[in-house]
């Protein structure tokens, strides 16, 4: 990935139907990763992300939620931002399919494809999927006529719709992929393409709708709305300012390096999309990366499951490089993973707690204790040394080479080599014995440990930028790290003074952080359901049965219920308890109304203590419950027995 200086990256442009889960996350962890890495090579790299914002499902969602669409998805995008905001993400667009100029650029290429023959008037029958927002023909449904994108329910539908001449196409998308075997990664994905949708022929696609009002108009007849294939893929020039905007660049950065897609969208991408373009007489994308999906515990996220993982909550426990880290080394890009807390857990133990953060933490610490936290020039070398120097130099090359495919695991394995052997090396040495019988050996071995430790930090840098500052910074680095550094050895400068600092990925218990990470991601989930999370109470003294025994329960049915005469929020109410009948003042009256009561079997504190209450004596206390939103409900039987019965 070196051989262009100017590179055009991007996201899929997200449906904001709900709130984004770590699915979401992993693609854009990657794109970003992929643009702090260019840019690190000193490149000019402009990354897209947004959101397409159109269509019947948010139609159908906003209207669920008593939300005008586009209120419910500023909702949507708003959480968007600010979970890349707290990730870090270093997107140059966000764009969003409702935004001015975007609306304004889509009418322009409807229209211009139009006059150029490539779109024309008819109707369309067929099996259409709402939440694909798809139509499929009969050969491309599943058995039992369901989405073979989502496996879904589908139905017959006929509408009035505006065509793309996408059937025209077909060889030249063929020749494309013949021409530029590495337009579709991975190659798996570009078999599906041939074998499923191209050896068969292309039909012609519905390009506009006209049973929906939340879309773009389509500029010369306002019955219909342009749909998604025009809409949303066109973001990918919008952001850039296609049609006049911003020329500049769009002639620098047209025509992208790599977009990158959930493999469930890569025929819109590779198909559909270079068609566009081949009518709009545009340059294609370089290549489309279609990745894998995560899944949880090998089942596809779905609040419905109740089985969604949330970023924020493992961001908030544990780092953001913790959780990038996870996610770039566990699972192979463009392969499906499942994820695991337990895994996670125990990824960040051996991978970050005991490898880096350990090695971070004893060659500090051993600088300090033995050379006053000063490091020292080598005076010579051992032949242990050198092994340790050129697979410490040599790594960079290995890394470059896996990130052009996008093989993040295998790049984060090769820079873990190092950590690994930086580890051994110091089992090797071991410095504690060299402090008692060669203090000059030592220097060498701390100096050796620190400039691995410096490689390191470079490399790891596009992957995990705090832990890359917060390395640099107790090593004593002042300098801003460099790509070509990693590719050198015996750049610490002698008379570095480290700044030890606390221990970067400490050691986690693995039982107690489930339960955390379980809670926190729970709570979460309930909240974006609907759910009230109710808090615990306030914990009181602790009773024996001798103290409960003392009070007096009794079941009493309530005969009469009338308003206080001095207070205007009690009641005085009359309660048969079975052997006497009682007059008990209570508080309900903001709750209830007194039909609402009489007749009532309830529980009554029968020996409570006598007390007058703006003149009216009241001889007992009815039970009821209050929760943390003031909402009170009366305790109650749920079978009626004879009144006088004791609770217990």
């Amino acid at each position: 990935m070196t051989e262009r200086k100017s590179y055009y990256i991007t996201t899929p442009i997200y449906y904001p139907s709900d709130y984004l889960h770590i699915g979401h996350t992993y693609c854009t962890v990657a794109t970003d990763t992929v643009k702090k890495y260019l840019s690190f090579l000193g490149n000019d790299v402009f990354f897209t992300t947004g959101s397409d914002e159109h269509g019947q499902k948010i139609e159908q969602k906003a209207k669920e939620s008593g939300m005008g669409p586009k209120e419910y998805v500023d909702k949507i995008v708003e959480g968007i931002k600010e979970l890349w905001e707290m990730l870090e993400i270093d997107y140059d667009a966000f764009i969003r399919s409702t935004d001015d100029h975007h609306v304004k650029a889509v009418q322009n290429i409807f229209q211009r494809l139009y006059d150029k023959g490539e779109i024309y008037k008819s109707h369309y029958e067929g099996h259409y999927c709402t939440p694909c927002e798809s139509f499929w023909t009969d050969s491309q449904l599943l058995e039992g006529e369901l989405c073979p994108d989502c496996g879904r329910a589908t139905h017959l539908q006929k509408e009035e719709a505006y065509f793309f001449r996408l059937s025209k196409y077909r060889d030249r998308i063929l020749e494309l992929y013949r021409d530029n075997p590495a337009f579709i990664l991975p190659d798996s994905r570009k078999n599906e393409m041939i074998n499923n949708f191209l050896k068969e022929g292309l039909e012609d696609l519905s390009v506009s709708r006209s049973t929906l009002d939340w879309g773009i108009k389509v500029p010369f007849d306002d019955k219909h709305v342009i749909y998604v294939w025009i809409d949303a893929l066109s973001c990918y020039l919008t952001a850039l300012g296609y049609d006049g905007i911003n020329p500049e660049s769009m002639g620098k950065f047209w025509p992208a390096h790599v977009h990158f897609v959930g493999k469930e969208i890569v025929r819109f991408h590779t198909i559909i999309w270079p068609a566009i373009l081949m009518a709009l007489e545009l340059p294609l994308p370089d290549r489309v990366f279609g990745h894998g999906w995560i899944l949880f515990d090998d089942d596809k996220m779905s609040k419905s499951k109740g089985n969604v993982v949330y970023p924020e909550p493992i961001i908030e426990l544990y780092g953001i490089d913790a959780f990038k880290y996870f996610l770039l080394r566990e699972f192979t890009f463009g392969s499906d993973g499942s994820f695991n807390k337990e895994k996670f857990l125990q990824r960040l133990n051996s991978d970050l707690a005991n490898d880096l953060g350990n090695l971070v933490s004893r060659t500090v610490s051993m600088i300090e204790k033995y050379d006053g936290g000063t490091i020292y020039s080598p005076k010579g070398s051992q032949p242990v040394d050198l092994e340790l120097s050129e697979l410490a130099v040599g790594t960079a090359e290995k890394v470059e080479e896996l990130m052009h495919n996008f093989n993040f695991s295998y790049a984060l394995e090769e820079i873990w080599k190092l950590v690994r052997r930086s580890n051994k090396y110091v089992d090797e040495t071991m410095p504690w014995v060299l402090a008692k019988e060669n203090p000059e050996r030592l220097k060498e071995v701390l100096y050796n440990l620190a400039e691995s430790l410096r490689v390191i930090s470079v490399l790891i840098y596009p992957f995990m930028g705090k832990t890359s500052e917060i390395i640099r910074e107790q090593l004593g680095l002042i300098e801003p790290a460099k790509w070509e550094d990693a590719k050198n050895w015996g750049l610490i400068k002698d008379g570095t003074s480290t700044n030890k600092g606390n221990i970067i990925f400490p050691r986690l218990d693995i039982e107690v952080e489930l339960g955390r990470l379980t809670e926190a991601n729970q709570k979460l989930l309930d909240k974006r359901l609907g759910k009230k999370t109710v808090e615990a109470p306030e914990e009181k003294p602790q009773v024996t049965i001798d103290d409960f025994a003392k009070l007096q329960f009794v079941t009493g049915t309530v005969l009469s219920c009338e308003n206080h005469p001095k207070a205007d929020k009690l009641y005085v109410i009359e309660v048969d308890l079975g052997y006497e009948k009682r007059t008990i003042v209570s508080g309900l009256k903001d709750w209830y109304e007194p039909t609402d009561i009489v007749g009532k079997q309830v529980i009554v504190i029968a020996n409570l203590k006598p007390a007058k209450l703006r003149g009216i004596e009241s001889r007992g206390m009815l039970l009821a419950a209050e929760d943390q939103n003031g909402e009170l409900a009366l305790l109650t039987t749920l079978n009626e027995v004879e009144n006088g019965a004791s609770v217990s």
